[in-house]
């Protein structure tokens, strides 16, 4: 596409300050994503105060990734369709809606069927919000665009948790659903009148609406099989065992996931109006960032997931200091955030803020991995601000490199598919980080357990000592013995946990620096006015 067509579209929106348009559109969509994780604190209240067991209620987090994740795919053709802002203004109100069903349930069902309908609405916020944002900046600017919706991606997930400790504890739990009321209805009035569609999208609806009516019914149907089967894989799998589950359980969702993708990728591939058009992975810049998102999100989730739960089981903290150790992270993201914004748009290359955000992110987790069990807060908050900054020297410049040389009618599909692999890595990050910690805890155990015998001179003198001083407190030998025991056999499980912890975050560093040759594989990612890609 022309830069005539790129500066006609910026045009479009030109009369209203393109920053006034960014921050309506940026907060619907940090709502949206604060709820994918301002749940996840309340499952036990949910469950007590709806009379339903705490296991069950996981699918209230369950049904919301699954339909967060199938409408995120088909966000590029309901857009088309229904026209980006109409789109736009639809999830919102949808999503607005289901919250305050989801607060006024009075059983599980309800709530799961109401938290699918919010799934289904917010995951076309995020799309919308982005294109908006692209369309809204001209090129040299769209990096601090990416900043501004980065700071709602990053942002949201992380306090989350913390924010919905915060309402449940002093509250109750029906108040993280009704905080959205307020906000939507704030959003879709200011979206209603801020934004609007560029022509090139006019044109682009005008030409999808004189073709027949067609929706890809097949490829929709074999794609809601494989994420339904997909989420359901990761939030269940450790409980049901995994491969070794006794009721096959796993194994037949693992074959209609897989038969699903396969099904849906010939499908959609064949079809002259696909739901997605795969025809983006192409461009290699693109693919390259949907797996360093991919990945980079599952590094964050997972640690995210981990390091309240380790605090809280390792060093006595509670649900509130867990909390307060996590949110830092937050400003260090965002900070890097504004200076990445400000490097983009003075024509640094894309490709080494991503590497560098990749190093730190590695550093981050090898840092964790070094802790030991006699460590102050700050030990964890440092840390942590490593990995957030990370991130945020990855985000922007991994939107702006991705979409760069993506043609503009391919964008929306480009978008949808950047999304849904960033919303899937965090929840891979999520239901590994579980397995990784109870299978490394169990070897650990079981490695612990070969030195722990009678044979060993300083279990013999850690009995000898802890039995003499319970004795001299209880004055009862037998019951000493057994505490002793017990003190023994507590120090094991800390020490087991501790180590399996470390390894997850072993593991996590790898992983990150194992994504970094993936940025040799960009093309040259500039957004200046000059050099505007030639691809299209």
């Amino acid at each position: 596409m022309s830069a005539s067509v790129r500066t006609s579209a910026v045009r479009t929106t030109r009369a209203i300050s393109p920053w006034i348009i960014a921050i309506a559109v940026v907060v619907p969509t940090f709502m949206e994503l604060l709820d994918t994780t301002i749940a996840n604190v309340a499952l036990r209240y949910i469950a007590g105060g709806l009379s339903a067991a705490e296991t069950d209620s996981e699918w209230v987090i369950t049904s919301y990734l699954a339909a967060n994740a199938l409408v995120l795919t088909v966000s590029g053709w309901l857009s088309a369709h229904l026209g980006r802002r109409n789109y736009f203004l639809i999830s919102i109100a949808v999503f607005t809606v289901a919250s305050a069903l989801c607060g006024m349930a009075t059983s599980l069902t309800e709530i799961i069927i109401f938290r699918a309908i919010q799934g289904l609405a917010g995951g076309g916020l995020q799309p919308s919000s982005q294109g908006i944002l692209l369309d809204s900046f001209p090129t040299e600017k769209q990096g601090a665009a990416m900043s501004l919706f980065g700071i709602a991606a990053l942002f949201g997930p992380v306090i989350g948790p913390t924010l919905g400790g915060w309402l449940v504890i002093n509250y109750d739990w029906r108040w993280i659903f009704y905080i959205n009321i307020p906000i939507g209805v704030i959003a879709f009035v200011a979206a209603y009148f801020l934004v609007k569609d560029p022509e090139y999208l006019v044109q682009q609806r005008k030409e999808a609406n004189r073709k027949t009516f067609r929706l890809d019914y097949i490829g929709l149907g074999l794609l809601a099989i494989a994420v339904s089967c997909w989420e359901v894989i990761l939030s269940k799998g450790q409980e049901w065992d995994w491969w070794g589950d006794p009721f096959w359980r796993v194994q037949l969702l693992v074959v209609a996931c897989v038969a699903g993708f396969v099904l849906f990728i010939v499908r959609e591939l064949k079809t002259d109006d696909p739901l997605i058009d795969l025809r983006v992975i192409k461009e290699r810049n693109l693919a390259a960032s949907c797996v360093i998102l991919f990945s980079a999100f599952a590094v964050l989730y997972g640690a995210s997931v981990a390091l309240p739960a380790m605090v809280q089981r390792l060093y006595g903290y509670d649900a509130l200091q867990a909390g307060l150790i996590l949110s830092p992270g937050g400003f260090s993201s965002i900070s890097m955030l504004i200076v990445m914004g400000y490097l983009i748009g003075r024509g640094v290359d894309a490709r080494w803020p991503i590497a560098v955000g990749l190093l730190l992110i590695a550093a981050s987790n090898y840092w964790m991995a070094m802790l030991n069990l006699d460590v102050s807060p700050w030990q964890f908050i440092l840390p942590r601000l490593v990995l957030t900054a990370g991130l945020g020297m990855i985000f922007s410049p991994i939107n702006v490199a991705a979409l760069l040389y993506t043609k503009k009618e391919l964008r929306g599909s480009a978008i949808a598919l950047i999304s849904l692999l960033r919303n899937e890595g965090g929840s891979v990050g999520t239901s590994m980080s579980q397995t990784i910690v109870e299978r490394r805890e169990q070897f650990h155990l079981s490695r612990l357990n070969d030195s722990l015998d009678l044979f060993n001179s300083q279990v013999n003198s850690f009995m000898s000592l802890s039995q003499s001083i319970y004795h001299r407190a209880s004055g009862d030998l037998v019951g000493a013995h057994l505490q002793a025991l017990q003190t023994l056999a507590d120090l094991r499980q800390q020490q087991a946990l501790s180590l399996a912890y470390f390894d997850l975050y072993w593991i996590a560093a790898i992983f990150a620096m194992a994504m970094i040759p993936l940025v040799l594989l960009m093309k040259p990612s500039v957004a200046r006015k000059d050099s505007l890609p030639t691809a299209e």
